[in-house]
């Protein structure tokens, strides 16, 4: 090997001047965390080009090519320096700088400006890993000039997608504010024991563990290997960490930590304005968001019930008991309200659905009927298999956020559904359209117009008074905003999707293994883990001023037949009534006593 080398470096010597080998090189070496090449290095490690290094910087890149790892001034940055001032005493000693500057360079830090730019960083990674697929199968039907089939990240094309940037920042700095409190919240929630088997039963899945099983290992000692620390990056609300850990004390790590997803949308177009599929893409890739990714959702369904029950004429202001009932045809399932003393009340609709009852929301879907609220759900764009139960109208069914938001676009958008909308057009190198988008399919009319007005009032209701108030009360939002929150059982699940005139937006919030969750409904209702999302968000962008035109608008004012349909109080009390019964009774046993008959 060493005569191989002899003879490939006398022959280079003969093709090429030290300076063009020394360019070769650098061009290709290693710098570690999987950069190749002195200008990648220069941008990574120090945000430079390769011209505008200064001579400590070069000296640090230098000095790390002897060993990458351990000379990795992110990972050891008094390591790194040491080795810097190695180099810059030699540069010393061969006149390459002089004795003074030398001793000025020594002294100065590191200077690091890291700066990482893989498909992990930026914004929207999510979506963008999401619309790959979408747009590589268009890349494979479509022929340029030549007769080749377009390559995607090759030939230079310019996507144009409906991302609104300042939306989605603000949607990625709401949840990074938002979640990194809650997530100190929720670790004291967990509880050991049930860590434990969730562990136990996501190792199995890890490809370490895979590849050790074919290796013929038992169990135990498969546990023995994956217990064995070595350096490894791990998440942290204060940035990526390195540390000496075990793959399965990474595994007990990141499965403790509580995942988000959000989508932001604008009604009339089903353009998709911001889209964030979780905490962090590099660490957490799967994505809450998409179709594929379904989720209990608890009450954020019960709008869609109500919905259905106004298409088949149920009167708004009927009456609904809220006492519980028993169903034997489902095993003797008995609902249960979420307080005491709603069991002994009745309630319009906008009275049970601001209050969230759910003996109300079961008795709607007898009436309007579950085959029809199931239309309904369809029609409005629910492709997600909804069971033929009654429970079903406290949001047993698992169904996506990409989905829900677009469910409640329809009451947004006078009862019609318009399919999601990623891409507007594609262009080549040189600007020329490829082609323009517009949807996959015709907007549908999923309610009436009537419909969607009526809900959007009650929904109104339920953030001015209902289970969204805090949107109001905490955070000092004075936007015009409809919207529903909803927790799952258990508090596994947290959901809130709120409605203003030309931007719907969705949030849920959990934990990937639904075993793990907070214990007490308290901290774990969708009014305390997603609906700070969506306000923060809301915050962020109110205070952006070319942004008014979509947060300030003000819904329509409900034509007067509609508001005078739902111009009844929220809720009458049996006690009440039997009570004014009992004193009817009673003052007529007194007259007739006085009477004497």
């Amino acid at each position: 090997n060493k005569i191989r080398e002899m003879i490939i470096a006398k022959r280079l010597e003969n093709a090429y001047t030290k300076d063009e080998i020394l360019v070769l090189y650098l061009n290709t070496v290693p710098f570690g965390d999987n950069v190749y090449g002195i200008k990648t290095a220069a941008d990574r490690f120090f945000s430079s080009s390769v011209k505008s290094l200064t001579a400590d910087q070069a000296a640090v890149l230098v000095g790390m090519l002897k060993a990458t790892h351990s000379y990795n001034p992110r990972v050891f940055p008094d390591r790194a320096k040491q080795r810097r001032n190695v180099v810059l005493a030699q540069m010393q000693k061969y006149n390459f700088i002089t004795l003074e500057e030398k001793q000025s360079y020594q002294q100065k830090p590191l200077g690091l400006r890291y700066n990482k730019i893989t498909h992990n960083s930026g914004l929207a990674p999510y979506f963008r890993e999401y619309i790959k697929n979408y747009l590589l199968a268009w890349c494979a039907k479509h022929k340029r000039a030549d007769g080749k089939s377009y390559n995607l990240y090759t030939v230079g094309l310019k996507i144009y997608t409906t991302i609104d940037s300042r939306l989605q920042r603000y949607a990625e700095q709401a949840m990074q504010s938002h979640m990194k409190e809650l997530q100190k919240r929720f670790k004291s929630q967990v509880s050991k024991g049930t860590l434990r088997e969730v562990v136990k039963s996501h190792i199995k899945k890890l490809q370490q563990y895979q590849r050790l099983k074919n290796e013929g290992l038992s169990e135990n000692e498969i546990i023995e290997e994956l217990k064995k620390p070595a350096f490894r990056k791990i998440f942290t609300w204060e940035g990526g960490k390195e540390l000496e850990i075990s793959a399965y004390d990474s595994l007990q790590h990141h499965l403790q930590f509580l995942q988000a997803g959000f989508l932001a949308m604008e009604p009339e177009t089903g353009g998709v304005k911001a889209w964030v599929g979780g905490i962090d893409h590099e660490f957490f890739q799967f994505d809450h968001v998409r179709e594929s990714t379904k989720r209990q959702i608890g009450s954020t369904f019960k709008p869609i019930v109500y919905a259905a029950a106004l298409e088949r004429g149920v009167d708004p202001c009927e009456y609904v008991s809220g006492r519980q009932t028993s169903y034997s045809n489902m095993e003797d399932w008995t609902p249960q309200n979420s307080s005491d003393d709603s069991y002994d009340k009745k309630y319009s609709m906008e009275g049970g659905l601001a209050g969230s009852v759910n003996m109300v929301s079961v008795k709607l879907l007898e009436k309007a009927g579950i085959d029809n609220t199931i239309e309904t759900a369809n029609r409005m764009g629910i492709e997600s298999e909804l069971p033929n139960v009654p429970s079903i109208a406290l949001g047993s069914p698992n169904i996506s956020i990409l989905e829900m938001v677009s469910a409640y676009g329809v009451f947004a958008n006078d009862g019609v559904y318009v399919k999601p909308v990623f891409v507007t057009s594609i262009a080549d190198n040189k600007g020329t359209v490829l082609e323009k988008f517009k949807g996959d399919q015709e907007p549908v009319q999923a309610v009436s117009e009537a419909t969607a007005d009526m809900m959007i009032h009650m929904l109104k209701r339920v953030v001015n008074e209902g289970t969204g108030s805090s949107l109001r009360a905490r955070y000092g939002l004075t936007n015009d905003i409809a919207g529903k929150t909803g927790t799952t059982q258990s508090n596994t699940d947290g959901w809130f999707i709120g409605i203003t005139p030309h931007l719907v937006v969705g949030a849920w919030v959990g934990a990937d293994d639904p075993r793990l969750h907070f214990r007490t409904t308290t901290q774990g209702q969708g009014a305390r883990t997603a609906l700070p999302i969506v306000a923060k968000f809301l915050q962020y962008a109110n205070k952006d001023q070319s942004l008014l035109h979509v947060t300030r608008p003000r819904f329509s004012p409900l034509a007067p037949e509609l508001l005078s349909r739902l111009d009844c109080d929220l809720e009458r009390s049996d006690r009440n009534f039997f009570q004014r019964i009992f004193n009817i009774k009673r003052k007529v046993k007194e007259k007739k006593f006085k009477s004497g008959n």
